[in-house]
């Protein structure tokens, strides 16, 4: 029997109002408690400079009305414009009872909101002189704190995608303090890829896992076949977990580490890069890799979508890791056979959206395809999810017909799969 995607129909939040100059990135959601739901992107396009007569930009990197902000209080089915904001690759999230938006413009930027959403502070910058990166994962809670994870650019040696230069940093704030206030973040220890991977800028000593697939040599990356590139080695767009079974190899009975699930851009498909991060007595948070049982360290492991942007939530009723992230199904066609429609080298497919779940983050059950693309410029891919009740909220980037490509999508689009509890077997 052909599979029926989980939830093809689809409410649009947003679409861009000249698709070859206007994209839409960025999609995130939170939850208030008592069911509102909010949500944040941002835009972006070669038309954002002169688009309402606005000229200018604020800060380096990001026009003052790039970052957008809608609640919904019908479970998503309507939804109400609030403001916009000056940074991009944001979040929303609670804590204690306020609501913020976490993203970047160069520097860390995050704005504060008292009344659930309907009016903002100013922003603040959280950071000065830095180079920041990140997408809407996922956010933990735990110890009376909120913890989430920033990107920070480290070097400038790479002259293609700088995404091997990029360092996952967890920051944690106690969510009754002020979050707008820079002192009153922790910020964990920074573990950067070189450190990891021994002569990872001029010869990775790695064999027989086939990592990297691409030669992507240090500092330019190559080019496998014309407009299709693949940048140096690198990790991003991380989302943070805690291990909660007892009886799982790398839980702490203290609940003190933080396991960090990345993209692992390596030109292959199928698996992750993690880390952990171990909260020390004294408060200060250490970046490591994790080890297994023989002693030997471990930074890829099984993901299914591990390649692109991914989302991880855990729901305390099931006890259970879900993970939504993009299907790859082609990533073995040679670059120069694919067809112009295809974005990229092979493993880079955006249409086909699915949803798995775990018990220990390493196994991982298929529940379904949450949407397909008609075609691959119809993309379907990062995505944020988060619970209603029985319900899970998915926001995509999206795009149609009219999509400059699949990367550069002109809609952001809001999915529903009902009842998805009843997807585990």
């Amino acid at each position: 029997m052909k599979i029926q995607p989980l939830a093809p129909e689809y409410i649009t939040l947003y679409e861009a109002p000249d698709p070859a100059h206007f994209h839409c990135y960025s999609p995130g959601m939170a939850r208030f408690s008592d069911g509102r739901l909010i949500a944040s992107y941002d835009l972006g396009g070669t038309g954002m400079a002169n688009a309402a007569g606005k000229k200018y930009k604020r800060g380096e990197n990001g026009w003052d009305w790039q970052g957008q902000i809608i609640t919904s209080d019908d479970h998503g089915q309507t939804w109400t414009h609030r403001g916009s904001f000056p940074f991009m690759h944001a979040r929303p999230f609670i804590a204690g009872n306020s609501a913020y938006i976490l993203g970047h413009a160069r520097d860390l930027m995050i704005i504060r909101s008292d009344d659930k959403g309907e009016t903002w502070t100013e922003p603040v910058k959280l950071t000065q002189g830095e180079f920041w990166h990140q997408a809407p994962c996922n956010v933990h809670y735990a110890n009376g704190c909120v913890y989430l994870v920033m990107e920070r650019r480290v070097s400038f040696k790479i002259r293609a995608w700088y995404v091997g230069e990029l360092v996952p940093v967890l920051m944690r704030g106690r969510i009754t303090d002020d979050l707008t206030r820079r002192a009153n973040w922790t910020f964990a220890s920074e573990l950067p890829l070189r450190d990891c991977i021994p002569n990872v800028e001029t010869d990775p000593k790695i064999d027989y896992f086939g990592v990297p697939f691409y030669a992507c040599p240090f500092p330019e990356g190559t080019i496998p076949a014309p407009e299709r590139g693949c940048s140096p080695m690198g990790w991003l767009e991380t989302n943070v977990v805690q291990i909660v079974d007892p009886d799982h190899y790398w839980f702490d009975p203290n609940g003190r580490t933080f396991h960090l699930w990345m993209r692992a851009h390596t030109g292959g498909t199928g698996y992750a890069a993690i880390a952990k991060v171990v909260e020390k007595g004294d408060g200060t948070m250490t970046t490591l890799l994790e080890t297994v049982p023989s002693g030997k360290k471990i930074m890829f492991v099984p993901c299914p979508g591990g390649q692109m942007k991914f989302h991880v939530l855990y729901d305390t009723i099931t006890r259970l890791y879900w993970l939504l992230s993009s299907q790859a199904i082609d990533s073995m066609t040679r670059a120069e056979k694919l067809p112009k429609s295809r974005y990229n080298l092979p493993n880079n497919e955006r249409h086909r959206l699915q949803l798995h779940f775990s018990k220990n983050m390493i196994d991982w059950c298929f529940a379904g395809i949450i949407a397909l693309g008609k075609t691959p410029l119809h993309s379907r891919h990062y995505a944020s999810m988060l619970i209603d009740g029985d319900d899970l909220h998915i926001l995509s980037r999206s795009g149609d017909d009219r999509a400059r490509s699949a990367h550069d999508g002109n809609l952001i689009t809001f999915h529903t799969v009902k009842n998805f509890r009843h997807l585990i077997y």
